[in-house]
């Protein structure tokens, strides 16, 4: 295996092992007035944006089943380092319990 292929697959084991570092200078807010969130997950930093001084939002379309739970997620924007760690977050999340599925936007924030 070329030495170049073989620094690279190094690399992202090691961020994608290190992904699962609990997260710092993260926040989240919803910007729907419709559903409440009653559980927060919050996302890892992943480790690739801290070494590389990555920041930034990212900006998620969140279905929410009638029950409370994220049935969907469709990322509306933000640094593609960011979103994985944000989706993965965000689909834990629950909502206030509704008469109906409804669809809400929700905003993170990541800063080391």
């Amino acid at each position: 295996m070329p030495l170049r292929l073989t620094s690279f697959l190094a690399a992202a084991a090691v961020a994608a092992a290190l992904a699962l570092l609990p997260a710092q200078g993260v926040s989240a807010q919803s910007h729907s007035a419709e559903r409440k969130v009653i559980s927060r997950v919050a996302p890892n930093f992943p480790e690739l944006a801290r070494r590389t001084h990555i920041q930034g939002s990212v900006k998620v379309e969140v279905t929410v089943r009638p029950d409370g739970a994220v049935q969907s997620t469709r990322v509306i924007g933000g640094n593609p380092v960011l979103i994985q760690a944000a989706v993965d977050a965000v689909g834990k999340w629950r909502f206030a319990v509704s008469p109906s599925e409804t669809t809400e936007i929700v905003q993170l924030t990541f800063q080391p």
